[in-house]
Parts: C-alpha cells; structure tokens; sequence
C-alpha cells in the first residue's frame, strides 16, 4: 500500500542535503540571498519529509527489518543511530534557521556546519535505513514504529 512513499521521502531528504551542501558552497561565496533562499528550499524538502514519513508512520506504519535474524541487532543499532541522528539534525536545524532569521549571524555560522554535517550523516543513513527495508531486504507488510524498531 503506497510503496512509492519511502521512495519520494528518502529522495526528499537526499535533496535536503544536497540543497545544504549548495547553500554552504553559497555562503562561502558571499551570495547571502542566495545562500538564504537555497537553506529554506532544504528546510522546506526535510519538512516534506517529515510530513510524509509521519503521516505514513501514523495511518500505515512501518516496515519492520526483514532481512537475516543475525543482523537484526546490528540493523537495530543502527537504525536508533540513525533516529538519534535525525532528532538531532532536526533540532538543530530549526535553531540554526530561528538565528538566521533573527540575524544572529555570528551564533548562524558558528552552529551551520555542525547542523550541516549531521544532516548529511542523517541523510546516508537514511538512505541505507531505505535500502535494507525496500531494497535489499523487501517487506510489504507494516507494523507500529515500535515494533518496527525492536522487532516481534
């Protein structure tokens, strides 16, 4: 039931980071504006994001691990890295925005690259969360997001 939905929020948050990582090149160039306009495009992709995966997450739920039993633990670990991460980068990333647009520019460029570097890690999880549940190791059925996580 809409399998193309892990596809185009996974792709949503590769987009994020890619955008970061122009917004980044922007701002080292002095294009403010521009560097301005880039983060809010990514802002706005993770948000999509979020909104879909939520949605998903609450109306269909998740796809638990499907691959071997041996791996289970070290996908498990993995996977809380990756929502650790993910937390993180979220917060930190509505903070870095609020100083933005606060003008805060000094506390900005302090908190950017650690904001952008955990996104990006939170982005290359992501998409190997995506590739073991929907690639790799394919499952259709769904299950709560705890269950998801911790298994049966």
């Amino acid at each position: 039931m809409l399998t193309f939905l892990p596809f185009i929020s996974t792709s949503l948050i590769v987009l994020s980071a890619i955008l970061i990582a122009i917004g980044w090149k922007l701002i080292k160039q002095k294009k403010r504006k521009q560097h301005e306009r880039v983060m809010i495009a990514a802002s706005i992709s993770a948000l999509l994001f979020f909104i879909i995966y939520m949605s998903r997450t609450i109306f269909i739920g998740n796809v638990a691990f499907a691959g071997p039993e041996q791996l289970k633990p070290l996908y498990t670990m993995f996977l809380i890295f990756h929502i650790i991460l993910a937390t993180a980068g979220g917060v930190f990333g509505i903070v870095t925005l609020i100083l933005g647009f606060r003008k805060k520019f000094s506390k900005h460029k302090k908190i950017g690259p650690w904001t952008a570097n955990i996104w990006f890690f939170t982005a290359i999880t992501g998409v190997a969360v995506y590739l073991l549940l929907y690639v790799i190791y394919p499952n259709n059925e769904t299950t709560s997001l705890i269950k998801a996580i911790l298994g049966n």
